[in-house]
C-alpha cells in the first residue's frame, strides 16, 4: 500500500465516522436530512472502497454511486437550507 492507497484508506474511516455520527443525528432528532447524509456517506464509503480494492473495476458503477452519492447530499443541504429559514421568521 502507497502512501496515496494510505489516504484513501484514512477516507474510508472517516467517512465511516461521519455516517455513524449522521445515524446518531437523525435517530436523535427525526431529521431526514440526517439519513440522507447517511446514505451519502455509505456511498462515499463505497465508491472508495471500490476504487482502492478494485481500481480496474467497475467505473461506470461508481460513475453512479457518485452522482447518487451527491444528489442525496444535494438534497440533504436543500432541507437543513430550508430548516435554517423558518428559524429567521
Amino acid at each position: 500500500m502507497d502512501l496515496f492507497d494510505g489516504l484513501t484508506f484514512l477516507s474510508i474511516l472517516i467517512e465511516c465516522a461521519i455516517l455513524v455520527i449522521a445515524i446518531l443525528i437523525a435517530a436523535r432528532n427525526g431529521r431526514a436530512w440526517g439519513w440522507l447524509l447517511a446514505i451519502t456517506f455509505a456511498l462515499f464509503v463505497l465508491f472508495d472502497g471500490i476504487r482502492l480494492w478494485y481500481p480496474s473495476a467497475l467505473p461506470r458503477l461508481n460513475a453512479v454511486i457518485l452522482l447518487t452519492a451527491c444528489t442525496s447530499m444535494l438534497y440533504a443541504i436543500w432541507l437543513i437550507y430550508q430548516e435554517t429559514g423558518k428559524d429567521r421568521k
